[in-house]
């Protein structure tokens, strides 16, 4: 049963919310991204690249799994005690990793990256709730708002990691989990004061509920959401096999940067900063004219010169390419992400677009599993090569992008029909 009526218009503040519970779930994923190999080395004997790689994957693959299940429990019973029991997961398991710092303990570390990946797996939640609460015409001004507060969190992440190492030697300790516990704590308190339930009992009544191969069937039957699925997949991928490998090009002794420890946890918080100020910044103004299809392929072009750009300066030790085609590259995948978001969420069912937008997160999760994977794969072979393959995958990228804004339309309630092509 829902708690409250599905009328979250009247309370501002329930969008800060949102931006938080997203914002905190990659704020303790910036902070871990870069300090994980270091906890590795001091809590391991024998630290491998195998172990920091399952770590960095325990949080994905739990993501994978869990996001469908919350986006359909969301459907439901509601989105904001779904939103709560994340953030109260969140609460305990960014102490629990303080505490698996302290007591140098890896398989409490392991434990910790579990339950987080489970926790922070309500952001299609999270989407669902923007969608609940905004118009077709600011769909994708809202969901902006959900990549401001990812490109935010990795921002101030990898600056707390570059704190906590002020020298860039040392142990790091346990504050950084304590820090992102103590945030997690704060935005419970908030939503329990201030987040009123968006999905209304009627859309609630009718929602399917499908989870697993059963919901993929289901989001597969919505014309181009086929299209739509792949696009997810192939952009994640394309920038998580950067995003796994470029602190390695960087920071490599042989390589052409030689980068200090701090310099790559700045690196990554002007990563962050950049998909922070394009979101907020330059995507929800440009979603106000600019349709979602036209603003994702524009996206691919940028990150395709990103790439490609990153790859010749990875070649030629060019700091100026680097830093221009890392600017490239986030703003192009920030101008894609939430325009594939909005369009999934405008082409579903409001009574199951969480769950459907569950699907599109756990395929989102399985990018961000098999990227790395294949990132350092490929790394082996040479340091630039993973830049270039993602470079490549633009073009498959671009492909389906405007497949999919050609085939489909938006859902309409009383037919299943469309308003309007995108």
């Amino acid at each position: 049963m829902m708690s409250q009526s599905g009328d979250a218009r009247a309370r501002p503040g329930s969008l800060v919310v949102i931006f938080l519970t997203v914002f905190i779930d990659l704020l303790g994923f910036g902070i871990v991204l870069p300090l994980l190999p270091i906890y590795a080395e001091q809590f391991a004997e024998g630290y491998t690249n195998l172990l920091v790689g399952l770590l960095m994957a325990s949080f994905s693959a739990m993501q994978f799994v869990c996001a469908p299940l919350w986006g359909r429990l969301s459907d439901r019973i509601g989105r904001r005690p779904v939103l709560m029991a994340g953030l109260a997961g969140s609460v305990v398991c960014y102490t629990l990793f303080g505490v698996a710092t302290s007591s140098r303990s890896l398989w409490l570390l392991f434990v910790s990256r579990i339950g987080a990946g489970m926790a922070g797996a309500t952001i299609p939640t999270a989407q669902a709730y923007i969608a609940d609460t905004t118009t077709l015409e600011g769909r994708a001004r809202g969901m902006a708002l959900i990549g401001a507060a990812f490109g935010l969190g990795f921002t101030l992440g990898p600056l707390v990691g570059y704190l906590a190492v002020p020298w860039g030697s040392g142990e790091p300790g346990p504050w950084p989990g304590y820090a992102a516990a103590m945030l997690s704590a704060a935005a419970l308190l908030l939503a329990a004061v201030e987040l009123p339930e968006s999905l209304r009992p009627a859309e609630a009544a009718f929602a399917s509920h499908r989870t697993g191969l059963a919901g993929l069937r289901s989001a597969l039957n919505i014309p181009s959401m086929g299209w739509l699925l792949a696009a997810v997949f192939v952009s994640v991928f394309a920038f998580a096999n950067f995003e796994a490998t470029i602190s390695r090009l960087i920071k490599a002794e042989a390589g052409p940067f030689r980068f200090s420890f701090q310099q790559v946890c700045l690196t990554f918080a002007f990563i962050g900063l950049v998909l922070s100020l394009v979101q907020g910044g330059l995507v929800r103004p440009l979603s106000r004219r600019v349709p979602e299809g036209a603003l994702a392929s524009w996206g691919t072009v940028v990150e395709a010169g990103g790439f490609l750009l990153l790859g010749w300066g990875g070649e030629a030790g060019s700091r100026t390419a680097l830093f221009g085609g890392l600017a490239a590259v986030v703003t192009g995948f920030a101008m894609i992400t939430p325009s594939l978001n909005s369009l999934i969420s405008r082409r579903s069912d409001p009574g199951e677009q969480g769950g459907v937008l569950g699907v599109a997160q756990s395929i989102s999760s399985l990018a961000r599993i098999l990227g790395p994977v294949a990132g350092n794969v490929l790394y082996g072979r040479s340091r630039t090569l993973p830049l270039w393959t993602a470079g490549c995958l633009t073009v498959p990228l671009l492909l389906m992008v405007v497949a999919a804004a050609r085939g489909g339309k938006d859902y309409v309630p009383a037919t299943g029909e469309a308003l309007r092509s995108t």
